[in-house]
């Protein structure tokens, strides 16, 4: 069951405090509260619900997003954001609490089905909300202050007839990154160790449900982990030596499935947990990916797993210096006006450049015309997008194909070095989002909850440029009036 709350909004004035005094109007706790949108969140959200009138009632929308929010924002573990909500009445009044109270408001298990129930669909939409609002707020100002780009209307003039196509503006920036996840670094010997392992296990589960006197299956756990130590304390180990460690994992693994194998003839799975029926199937594609891999002396296979608890993690291929290959989502995004958005996100590698198309239409759809100019990488440079740009007059940044001219083109390296500027803005906002907010991080365990990690980062980041815009605007007022109306020095 879900009630709205949201109707009726809650000053910062209005918010008790039992220890007297008001909260402070120009906190950035208060401004951030005030520039989400929570009534249409909360109609977006209560779609979500089969009753509104019927169950349990669920938590507001406000406290499960404003919660999320401040773990991204500070960095904070689920325990440790409830602790924080709790001892801070700033906090308390970000997630719509009428006043403040000692005990926590939730317990902190349900952070993970916050991030469950609310899903990348509806952050990518609240960031929508909060980009476009900030948008429709920048053009009324223009109107109002007389912007020399806005045209003035004549009222007595009637309006065109005619549907002309809007002409080109904006830029368009985009880029991809990978959002690595929180896992060991994987490596075929250690994800072949940690299976036997978990079958072990499974196995002394199945055999204490079987019929009393029955002979338990051999194992030979001990000899397996003495091979994988043998191996894995070495500091250096030759191709060969690892071969052949790893063929006698393989071996040990396939001995572990027939023997779970014949057990479930005998006593069934039921046994088993939910978690080990999961990694039950997660080790026999392991397994079917590792034997294929040894049999045909390959290092390469496709959708190959790299984590038994995070069966959904790839290996993304990036080519950088400090990390050839990270393991998590590629992202890809796009910054207009330096308001970020998510344009793609998938587990397995994708190429840049296909998403070019769709996130340029996607600007179209939302401001009316396309770009200007498209700000992208060399990999987005081919020729189905330079095809596709020149048929709408859009300006792809970079250098033409083929062969360079002879002739120095003085202008033409004038703009690709303007344009590579402009384009540090999509690079800046992957470094904000992995240093500050977590990015470089997924601590999240689901796939699902993952996604909507890396869609709050976005959010976050956003959040936080229209925060310090609203601190620099109110700064220059606050300048303006001392200039204008100084304060009289007493003689």
């Amino acid at each position: 069951m879900y009630r709205p709350t949201e109707r009726q909004i809650l000053l910062p004035d209005d918010f008790f405090l039992p220890f007297g005094g008001k909260l402070n109007q120009e906190n950035r706790w208060v401004k951030l509260a005030q520039m989400i949108p929570w009534w249409k969140v909360e109609e977006h959200y209560g779609e979500r619900f089969k009753s509104w009138t019927k169950g349990q009632k669920a938590y507001s929308v406000r406290v499960a997003l404003g919660a999320l929010i401040i773990q991204e924002r500070l960095g904070l573990s689920d325990r440790e954001t409830v602790r924080q909500i709790t001892e801070n009445p700033y906090l308390q009044y970000f997630i719509g609490l009428p006043s403040f109270q000692e005990e926590p408001p939730f317990h902190p298990s349900l952070m993970t089905h916050f991030r469950k129930r609310l899903g990348p669909d509806v952050i990518n939409q609240v960031n929508e909300w909060i980009v476009m609002e900030k948008d429709a707020s920048d053009d009324s100002d223009d109107r109002d202050d007389g912007h020399p780009g806005q045209p003035e209307v004549d009222a007595t003039s009637k309006p065109s007839t005619d549907k002309e196509t809007p002409a080109n503006q904006g830029k368009l920036l985009l880029d991809a990154t990978c959002a690595p996840a929180d896992i060991a670094y994987p490596t075929d010997l250690s994800l072949l160790n940690e299976a036997r392992e978990k079958l072990e296990k499974m196995i002394d589960v199945l055999h204490a449900v079987r019929e009393p006197g029955s002979r338990k299956p051999r194992t030979y756990r001990e000899k397996a982990h003495k091979a994988y130590l043998t191996v894995a304390k070495q500091r250096r180990v030759s191709p060969r030596a690892l071969r052949k460690a790893i063929g006698k994992q393989l071996r040990f693994v396939a001995r572990d499935l027939r023997i779970i194998a014949k057990l479930r003839n005998e006593v069934g799975l039921s046994a088993l947990s939910v978690r080990q029926h999961r990694q039950l199937l997660v080790i026999h594609e392991l397994y079917r990916q590792q034997e294929e891999m040894y049999r045909r002396r390959m290092r390469r296979i496709n959708d190959r797993v790299v984590s038994i608890s995070q069966p959904h993690v790839r290996p993304i291929v990036r080519g950088k210096v400090r990390a050839n290959v990270e393991f998590g989502a590629k992202v890809a995004i796009s910054v207009v006006d330096g308001y970020a958005r998510l344009e793609r996100l998938n587990w397995d590698s994708f190429h840049e450049g296909h998403t070019l198309q769709a996130a340029v239409e996607a600007y179209r759809e939302r401001y009316g015309y396309y770009p200007e100019a498209v700000l992208a990488d060399k990999a987005s440079r081919n020729r189905e997008n330079l095809r596709y740009c020149k048929e709408r007059g859009i300006r792809l940044s970079g250098p033409p194909l083929g062969r360079p001219p002879k002739t120095e083109q003085v202008e033409q390296r004038k703009i690709e070095r303007q344009d590579a500027v402009e384009r540090n803005a999509v690079e800046g906002k992957f470094g904000e989002g992995k240093r500050l907010y977590g990015l470089g991080l997924i601590r999240a365990r689901l796939q699902a909850t993952s996604e909507t990690v890396v869609a709050m980062q976005l959010l976050v980041l956003n959040l936080e440029r229209r925060l310090r815009l609203f601190l620099t605007l109110f700064l220059e007022w606050l300048l303006h009036q001392t200039v204008t109306s100084p304060i009289p020095v007493n003689a």
